[in-house]
């Protein structure tokens, strides 16, 4: 426990801080920098590493080609639930710099792999630094914009995120049609790596005190106060029936995108797609997703949370399924051009939503309840996908997760509560609530 005198002194430093994405601009700037540095590194594997597994290695099995994303998945997923808590209590940015310390061996691993055991275990270290750094740019940002803009922040947090996924899944495939798989198409993962050290060292300043001074200002809650790690995990898992609904959709859209990571490029390459046109459907997805966030996340701060959800779990459900129904290039550029879409109306929406149910003195710990579960969804997905693509073949285990993300949309719109309402807000002081302010927290 802290002393009374640093109690004091951390309430004194917190009062005079000032929320809002216009007090907070060059911070917040750095931060959307900061994660497409994230987003570059994840991008590195999702157009060539399922090619390098059966070019280079000779691996057969699907369920051994997604072993990588098994292992991604679940380190990202655990290191998401423990960045969260760590960060609640020694801060944001330690846990940032530790992150991207973990990254720096990625590229070189993937350069020098002998076996696909040394690809595994780089990306158990992607996991780590995916799950730590992602977090904590996601908490950072929600700490100094406040809650009005939540919608907005989150839109541009995924928007700087998953547009350098896209650049980088472009990036390697034109250099793979060029130099070969490797090494060269993983050189600019080197840079990512060093760049998003040196800025989260150097540029970036710790946020935790903004929540405090949100915690300050907000009227009075209807959330519980909860103290312990448990009651957090039980409360965003299971208990509050809009966090469940959040959570579990979290988890089918991960399943979905790693199924699309995993499988996409295989499925493309059997039709005799070009290389050069397979990387390009490959990256359409995760650009127009991550551009588009930019509209649905500021949308679902005017609009609300629920339906953007709902909906965009039809879209990409309706999206993945057409990979199969339809073929031809232009074909499946217009599906993944509206998986995309989807995805943008879900991605920051969740994570808005959850932020919206979460006292500022647990969110931290809430969102990385949120991520445990979303982020399984990729180990998750990539265990089924590869069972059923080995049984059944890779166009029904897309099929099977078209349904499971349609299905996951139904679950939204029967069981989520709007956890956002515009009104709630003071629009001049670009803060929380004023006292007395309507508010519509329960969800229960």
């Amino acid at each position: 426990m802290p002393s009374p005198e640093i109690a004091t002194t951390n309430s004194e430093e917190s009062s005079s801080i000032r929320l809002g994405l216009k007090a907070n601009w060059q911070q917040f700037g750095l931060l959307v920098l900061v994660n497409a540095f994230v987003g570059g590194m994840v991008g590195l594997e999702r157009t060539i590493l399922p090619l390098i597994a059966e070019a280079t290695f000779g691996m057969a099995s699907r369920t051994a080609i997604l072993s990588f994303l098994i292992s991604f998945g679940l380190t990202k997923a655990f290191v998401n639930l423990s960045a969260g808590r760590w960060s609640d209590r020694v801060g944001r940015k330690p846990i940032l710099i530790l992150g991207w310390i973990c990254g720096l061996p990625v590229p070189w691993l993937l350069i020098h792999a002998p076996s696909w055991d040394w690809v595994v275990f780089a990306n158990v270290l992607l996991g780590i630094n995916q799950g730590m750094c992602w977090s904590i740019t996601v908490i950072m940002k929600i700490d100094l914009v406040g809650p009005r803009q939540r919608g907005f922040a989150m839109g541009l947090n995924e928007f700087a995120g998953y547009l350098a996924v896209a650049l980088s899944a472009w990036l390697t495939s034109y250099l793979a049609a060029g130099y070969g798989l490797r090494p060269v198409p993983f050189y600019s993962g080197i840079a990512f790596s060093g760049l998003g050290l040196l800025f989260s060292v150097f540029a970036i300043k710790e946020t935790k005190l903004h929540a405090e001074r949100e915690s300050q200002l907000q009227s009075v809650s209807k959330r519980p106060d909860l103290v312990s790690f448990r009651q957090i995990f039980l409360f965003t898992s299971w208990k509050n029936r809009s966090l469940f609904a959040a959570s579990q959709a979290g988890l089918v859209n991960n399943l979905n995108d790693g199924m699309m990571w995993g499988l996409l490029p295989l499925f493309l390459a059997e039709a005799g797609l070009p290389f050069h046109k397979l990387g390009i459907i490959a990256a359409t997805y995760p650009g127009v997703w991550g551009t588009t966030q930019l509209l649905t996340g500021a949308l679902s701060d005017r609009w609300g949370r629920k339906w953007l959800i709902a909906w965009g779990m039809w879209v990409q459900g309706i999206a993945i399924a057409m990979l199969v129904i339809f073929r031809g290039f232009w074909p499946w550029m217009g599906s993944s051009v509206l998986l995309g879409v989807g995805t943008a109306l879900v991605y920051p929406t969740l994570l808005a939503a959850v932020s919206d149910l979460s006292e500022p003195v647990w969110r931290a710990s809430a969102v990385g309840v949120y991520r445990l579960w979303r982020d399984s969804g990729y180990a998750v997905g990539g265990l089924t996908a590869g069972l059923i693509a080995d049984s059944l073949g890779v166009p029904s285990a897309i099929i099977a997760v078209a349904g499971l993300t349609f299905l996951s949309g139904i679950l939204v719109a029967g069981v989520m509560a709007e956890t956002h309402d515009p009104r709630s807000y003071n629009v001049v002081s670009e803060g929380p609530p004023l006292p007395g302010a309507p508010r519509i927290h329960s969800g229960q």
